[in-house]
């Protein structure tokens, strides 16, 4: 094919997605509005799997359910031979009581951590998820003129498997949702407040960080609060911890690489003001986008803490449990695919955007096949963003204009793609 006779066919296939993504917008955000009405926890997404199920069923998809626990895997094969590129959407809510003033406000109720509470899709997984319910039926009616195969990844529980339970993409993978058809690419997305709908960022290499849960329990000697002498106070030293461990980031870490974060967040001792208690119990989150930092941070927080209690007198034990790795764009993926999101947002509409401290279990794809993840900014025009709720946030509101954009992109980038590799396939 020349360039010219190149040219007219993605112009043409951008004039099909333009015109069936405006014929499929009050679709997508019925869709939307009905999952946040009725949002399910990780692994619990039963109602929302078996919709995405009977949806890509009803437009001739291949259909693979119960796939880690809740998952759906659709398989579109184009009329043309070709390679098999992947769209993946996250589709699980979270223990959040909304405090926004919908009419499809969710009023789900439910018991986490011991706690009576609300559920919430406080993250926009319903927007996600939604957007690919979209991006199928399009696509569907694109059929013929698809050279290769597209996967509809929909996954459960990205926000974290119950206790006790796996889940989430690391499951997925495990159960083969890359494989048979064999994907060459996957493409995902994620709404976010940070930016005004109608935009869309991406950003090259590291975007988002690595996450990892950090528990520290610090035994002394419990004696009365009068006479402290006489025990030792894994208050005090705790609380030492606490400060030693600021230092990783300050003095340990070569910050001109990348940023990194260590953050306790719960210090729990003692039941009476007057007994210095036995032990003290610390939470918190290890941040990085760099692996070869990780593991130093690692090292690190156990070293401190436990010679800062070997100090005092005390004994501590650490215990890190590894989350999700770094969201790493692919760079060479990344440069071939900024040219089709700016045919399809604009060009002043698409960016670079900060790195996120917040952690994506996309990344577990991203280390199978090469991977793009998108921002696409839901927060509604004229809001100043120190008005907009963040995400997880009982007040976050999605602006629904951006669900158009969402499946317009996914739809090109797996479009482009396919054609771009057809050759290879």
């Amino acid at each position: 094919m020349n360039g010219d006779a190149a040219a007219g066919g993605t112009l043409a296939l951008d004039e099909a997605i333009r015109a069936a993504g405006e014929r499929l917008e009050a679709k997508v955000v019925a869709w939307r509005r009905d999952f946040h009405a009725n949002p399910e926890l990780g692994n619990r997404e039963f109602r929302t799997s078996k919709i995405v199920a009977d949806h890509l069923r009803a437009l001739g998809i291949e259909v693979r359910e119960k796939v880690a626990h809740t998952g759906v895997v659709g398989i579109l094969r184009g009329a043309l031979p070709g390679p098999v590129v992947a769209l993946r959407a996250d589709m699980d809510a979270l223990p959040v009581t909304e405090e926004t003033d919908v009419p499809f406000k969710s009023s789900v109720r439910t018991e986490w951590g011991g706690r009576a509470c609300g559920v919430m899709h406080a993250c926009g997984h319903d927007g996600h998820t939604a957007m690919l319910m979209g991006v199928a039926e399009l696509l569907s009616g694109l059929r013929e003129r698809i050279p290769g195969t597209v996967k509809f990844i929909f996954q459960p529980a990205e926000e974290g498997a119950p206790d006790g339970e796996e889940g989430g993409a690391r499951m997925m993978i495990e159960e083969r949702c890359l494989e048979e058809p064999k994907v060459g690419a996957i493409f995902g997305l994620h709404v976010t407040s940070n930016h005004p709908a109608g935009t869309i960022g991406y950003r090259s290499g590291p975007m988002m960080a690595s996450s990892d849960e950090l528990r520290v329990f610090v035994r002394g000697t419990q004696t009365h609060a009068a006479w402290p002498w006489r025990g030792v106070d894994p208050i005090v030293i705790g609380s030492q911890i606490v400060m030693g461990l600021q230092t990783i980031v300050a003095r340990r870490i070569d910050i001109t690489k990348e940023p990194s974060v260590v953050t306790i967040g719960v210090f729990d001792g003692g039941v009476r003001k007057n007994i210095i208690p036995d032990q003290v119990r610390m939470e918190g989150t290890i941040r990085a986008f760099d692996e070869a930092q990780r593991e130093d941070i690692h090292g690190h927080v156990k070293r401190i803490t436990e010679m800062i209690a070997a100090a005092g007198g005390a004994k501590a034990t650490v215990q890190i449990k590894r989350g999700y790795d770094v969201t790493v764009n692919d760079p060479a993926l990344t440069a071939w695919a900024i040219p089709t999101i700016a045919r399809v947002a604009g060009a002043t509409n698409v960016g670079v955007v900060d790195k996120v401290c917040g952690a994506e279990d996309f990344s577990f794809y991203q280390k199978a096949v090469p991977g793009l993840f998108l921002r696409v900014g839901c927060r509604p025009p004229g809001q100043e963003l120190r008005d907009a709720a963040p995400g997880h946030s009982p007040r976050f509101y999605l602006d629904e204009s951006c669900l158009k954009l969402g499946v317009k992109t996914l739809c090109a980038l797996a479009l482009d793609w396919l054609a771009a590799n057809a050759n290879g396939a």
